[in-house]
């Protein structure tokens, strides 16, 4: 009887080949035939999912989002907690708090970087960040959670920087900004928002 291989768990599986790869070895190591390898695929295996490196590293970078999303979205369907703390952890999942979020981070970077100066490709600048950013404060002020007056434009701009802040130096530096500071500084700053 033939083997029957879910293609796109295998796609996944590459993806996350990748991941490791670049958090050994950085964007440099991402070569095809090294991705095959830490797959335990042959090269004509690998190229049979994607066929070219930019389509896999496109592919491995959405997983990442995917991934991301799908956490959010099964926090913000938790009614069990009440606004304030479910908007809490939405807003700890966008940061590095865990080694899982910091691999999806580290890898986040490396594609950054990587596709900055392609014409195709992903677009930094529309990561989704700000605009969840932005949607969580709509959604605290919905709640009637955030104190008054408050300027939602320079508060999202100032929790945008936090973030991306709070996420580079726990790259940089994980011994002195591992998930516990994290979490410390960002619902600290986030209850100078709160009523």
């Amino acid at each position: 009887m033939p083997k029957i291989i879910d293609h796109e768990k295998r796609r996944e599986q590459i993806a996350e080949a990748t991941w490791r790869v670049i958090v050994e070895q950085g964007m440099e190591g991402a070569t095809v035939r090294g991705i095959a390898k830490e797959a335990g695929l042959s090269l004509g295996a690998l190229r049979h999912y994607f066929a070219t490196q930019d389509e896999l590293l496109m592919y491995a970078m959405q997983l990442v989002k995917e991934r991301a999303t799908a956490r959010i979205a099964e926090i913000a369907a938790n009614e069990e907690w009440p606004p304030k703390e479910r908007i809490n952890k939405i807003f700890l999942e966008l940061l590095p708090t865990n080694r899982e979020k910091m691999v999806e981070m580290e890898v986040w970077f490396a594609f950054t970087a990587y596709f900055q100066h392609k014409k195709e490709g992903f677009d930094a600048q529309h990561d989704g960040i700000y605009a969840a950013i932005r949607n969580l404060l709509d959604s605290a002020d919905q709640f009637q959670l955030l104190r008054k007056p408050l300027d939602k434009d320079i508060e999202a701009e100032k929790l945008y920087a936090v973030i991306d802040g709070l996420a580079l130096h726990a790259f940089l530096e994980p011994q002195r900004v591992g998930g516990e500071r994290i979490e410390r500084v960002l619902l600290h700053h986030l209850a100078t928002l709160f009523a």
